[in-house]
């Protein structure tokens, strides 16, 4: 019987990580979708590329900041009880390479593609596993302290803070950084539309990365025994309360209907497992008002061109998350309780700093040094002509 159980949760992970595998498709379709033709090859490469250089740096060094552990061991050792160590070190990966592919959207069609794989390390290796270590593993004695302060110790079953948050978090400073793309607001104070090259392959992205998110959410339970249809239930109804709070918000805008759906999950992810699905539904659509109304403000009156939205989708939704887990997870709104909102409220925080300081540092660092930002000739080209020498499809066709 034991050998079945360590049989069934080794595979249970492995599926789990194999559908947050297939979210990062998604991450790459929604950026390719949203940026203008002449980057639509770079924001194919970049997904990919990042979390090639992820995995080996979160192999190698960020899995081990956030849970003390390594892989410098036989093989033997490796792959007892059915290599469910390593499964999960798949599965927590795909959480930690959701962090560049979030930035990815924030800093497209005008940034470096070196430099960008340098920050890729540096924050899957330990800007994000140091924050990760202390919310998931203990770490520093913060979660113990905060049980003391509060009663309850911080929540976060699924990454609306330790993955969206950080994620959007850490975008904001290298968006700020590089500057806004040329010619998107001009001097008269006017605004140049840079519209979607194409909404199918938006909506495509936000499908493919809407169908994993069960995964990231209803996985996150680690074994099969903790499996919980409350946490999938939860999910499904944010994301349809993103999705309508979005479509009345957004007016119908497509490119906020595909994206309300993610505002409602990340919103989700902290709480899912507290929850009560009427409150998960509130708590979907509050993200998806949040994201039309701050990806608006931010375009538009703050003129931070953040291309897809990711501080307010992945930055804001996440800290509306973490904070609404310690709202609707209490017995007197219909949840399980065990979560405190003071607790959550300085978690929250504490996550929200590291992401902004380990953002500024990381790019501030490149800029100095490196440089982060194309030349004006290479932005005009695009990147996939300027880094890839190749354009998504041919000019002209071949007659042969």
């Amino acid at each position: 019987m034991e050998a079945l159980k360590q049989g069934a949760d080794t595979l249970f992970i492995l599926l789990g990580a194999v559908m947050v595998l297939a979210m990062h498709a998604g991450f790459a379709f929604l950026e390719l979708g949203t940026v203008r033709r002449k980057n639509q090859v770079n924001a194919l490469v970049k997904i990919l590329v990042d979390f090639s250089v992820s995995t080996v740096v979160y192999f190698v060094v960020g899995y081990g900041v956030a849970y003390g552990t390594h892989f410098f061991v036989g093989a033997e050792q490796l792959a007892a009880k059915n290599g469910y160590e390593l499964v999960k070190f798949f599965f927590l990966l795909t959480f930690a390479a959701a962090i560049p592919a979030i930035i990815s959207g924030g800093i497209a069609e005008r940034a470096k593609f070196w430099p960008q794989l340098i920050a890729t390390a540096v924050i899957v290796g330990f800007v994000y596993p140091f924050f990760e270590g202390i919310a998931w593993n203990q770490h520093f004695g913060v979660q113990s302290w905060l049980k003391a302060l509060t009663g309850d110790e911080f929540h976060d079953f699924a990454g609306s803070v330790v993955v969206h948050a950080v994620g959007g978090w850490i975008a904001l400073p290298a968006v700020l950084l590089l500057g806004a793309r040329a010619n998107r607001y001009r001097k008269d104070g006017g605004i140049s539309a840079h519209p979607p090259s194409s909404i199918p392959f938006l909506a495509l992205g936000a499908w493919v990365l809407t169908v994993g998110w069960f995964g990231f959410n209803v996985m996150s339970a680690q074994t099969l025994d903790k499996i919980s249809g409350l946490v999938a239930v939860n999910s499904l109804l944010a994301m349809v309360g993103g999705t309508l709070a979005a479509l009345v918000a957004g007016k119908n805008d497509p490119g906020f209907v595909h994206n309300g759906p993610l505002a409602g999950l990340v919103a989700v992810c902290a709480g899912s497992d507290l929850m009560h699905p009427f409150g998960a539904l509130v708590v979907g659509a509050v993200a998806g008002g949040i994201f039309v109304f701050m990806f608006t403000l931010t375009q538009n009156k703050w003129k931070i061109d953040d291309v897809l939205g990711v501080w307010p989708l992945h930055g804001l939704c996440g800290t509306w998350g973490g904070i609404a887990a310690g709202i609707f997870g209490s017995k007197a709104l219909g949840g399980l309780g065990g979560v405190s909102l003071s607790a959550q409220l300085i978690g929250t925080t504490m996550g929200v700093v590291w992401a902004v300081l380990g953002g500024l540092l990381v790019y501030g660092v490149l800029k100095a040094t490196l440089g982060l930002r194309l030349s004006q000739e290479e932005e005009y080209d695009g990147a996939d002509l300027s880094i890839h020498r190749i354009n998504a499809t041919p000019d002209r066709e071949a007659n042969w």
